[in-house]
């Protein structure tokens, strides 16, 4: 008697999105969908937080008061004394240059210091750019301004070009200069880097010529007990020397 044939049962392969929809509870399945949150009024708000209006411009000698870490390293005793170096700088680079044969510093009992030096004498004639101020008030009270980018000038220099002694005048409570220069004295003063008034002309001096800087450094930014070391700035003067 002939066997009857047997039909094998095909096993379905299991579908595993399906598989994955089986195992999420009702609840879920059933619970509508939550509205796409819009960028779009997130990044509106945080545009209009941020416009023209918050963009600073920090004009004349601002941005060193505000950051003083950025030009001279911080406010701690070595940036106070870096200060000095500056000044001293502005002095060697007139001896390296032949043009003066002698310097001389002071540290006053009130804390003041000053630099004196035989050179050329920073010039006081009006500043072709700005024909309303002096040569000397430019230097003092703008940054990037100075004789030391034109190699005709200086061929070899120290200190931050064109930045240094404007940086001091920022950093000083009162700063003032003595120039010497074709026989005539002139003498201006500054507070926090802005003039007290306008470049003074004492009148005719003989056997004498340079430049003159005094300076006390501004407590406001470097503490109330801001004090210049004498033992310091005697091995920073003899290093140049």
């Amino acid at each position: 008697m002939a066997k009857s044939a047997t039909k094998k049962k095909t096993t379905k392969q299991p579908d595993l999105f399906e598989a994955a929809a089986s195992r999420t509870p009702k609840a879920a399945r059933s619970a509508p969908k939550a509205p796409a949150r819009t960028k779009s009024s997130g990044r509106a708000s945080a545009e209009s937080g941020y416009t023209a209006k918050h963009i600073e411009v920090l004009e004349g000698l601002e941005p060193v008061r505000r950051r003083p870490g950025m030009y001279i390293g911080g406010t701690d005793e070595k940036a106070l004394h870096h200060l000095f170096a500056e000044v001293i700088d502005n002095s060697m680079d007139e001896a390296l240059a032949g043009h003066a044969s002698w310097i001389d510093v002071e540290l006053e009992a009130n804390g003041f210091v000053s630099v004196t030096d035989n050179g050329r004498g920073i010039p006081v004639d009006p500043h072709p750019k700005f024909r309303n101020k002096s040569a000397l008030e430019v230097i003092m009270c703008m940054l990037h301004a100075g004789g030391k980018f034109d190699s005709k000038v200086y061929e070899t220099s120290g200190g931050l070009h064109g930045v240094g002694v404007s940086v001091v005048n920022a950093l000083s409570s009162l700063l003032e200069v003595e120039v010497a220069r074709e026989q005539k004295l002139y003498k201006m003063s500054f507070e926090r880097g802005h003039p007290k008034g306008k470049l003074q002309e004492l009148g005719k001096i003989n056997n004498r010529r340079g430049t003159t800087i005094r300076f006390n450094p501004d407590t406001d930014i470097f503490g109330a007990k801001a004090a210049f070391k004498p033992q310091r700035l005697f091995k920073m003067a003899r290093s140049k020397a």
